[in-house]
């Protein structure tokens, strides 16, 4: 005996799955969030605990420039990620270009910044708690620029051979959700170390 199959029907108003890239993207999201949370309550508990200097108020600066830097490579990915939806590759490649200026200068001034506290401060990781913590948070956020620098890199090196068209939108919105991220968590990182941790 065979058995006859006929489709289902189809539900009125039921939408299609959501893209596998964006899903997958917002796991990942989800799992690095709670390795921030975990290094964010580590640095919040060990503020203050240090036996010896430097302390955060000795020797850290405000880094204004270099976080208005990297927030406004969020507005410059969002807008390079439209222009190539609407099949504007020029504008998209001079905007995703941007962003990554952007995203490298803040990695500059984090380069400037650690410099400073190991060769003028004597700031190491090793140096007291207040280094460890810092080191850890501010080094595991400088770590997700990099990989963001290269992927953006790698797309815009793609995007000048003319591989990067508008059918690719959807796979361009997915890193632009990643690099939100990353300017998300230096908010967080931003305000932990450099306004409630001083």
């Amino acid at each position: 005996m065979s058995a006859i199959t006929t489709p289902l029907p189809e539900i009125p108003g039921s939408s299609a799955l959501p893209y596998k890239g964006r899903v997958g993207m917002a796991c990942l999201i989800i799992a690095e969030s709670a390795i921030f949370t975990i290094f964010v309550v580590a640095y919040l508990y060990y503020i203050g605990k240090s036996l010896t200097g430097p302390t955060p108020r000795e020797v850290l600066e405000t880094p204004i420039f270099f976080t208005v830097c990297l927030l406004s490579s969020s507005l410059t990915i969002h807008l390079a990620s439209k222009l190539l939806d609407r099949g504007k590759r020029g504008a998209f490649l001079a905007l995703w270009f941007l962003t990554i200026v952007l995203g490298a200068l803040f990695m500059y001034g984090t380069a400037r910044e650690w410099h400073r506290l190991i060769y003028e401060h004597g700031l190491t990781i090793s140096t007291n708690l207040f280094g460890t913590t810092y080191y850890s948070l501010v080094g595991l956020h400088a770590a997700h620029v990099t990989v963001g620098l290269l992927m953006l890199t790698i797309v815009l090196l793609f995007g000048l051979e003319g591989r990067v068209g508008r059918e690719q939108s959807a796979r361009i919105d997915v890193l632009s959700m990643y690099w939100h991220f990353v300017d998300a968590v230096w908010v967080v990182v931003f305000t932990v170390v450099y306004v409630l941790g001083r």
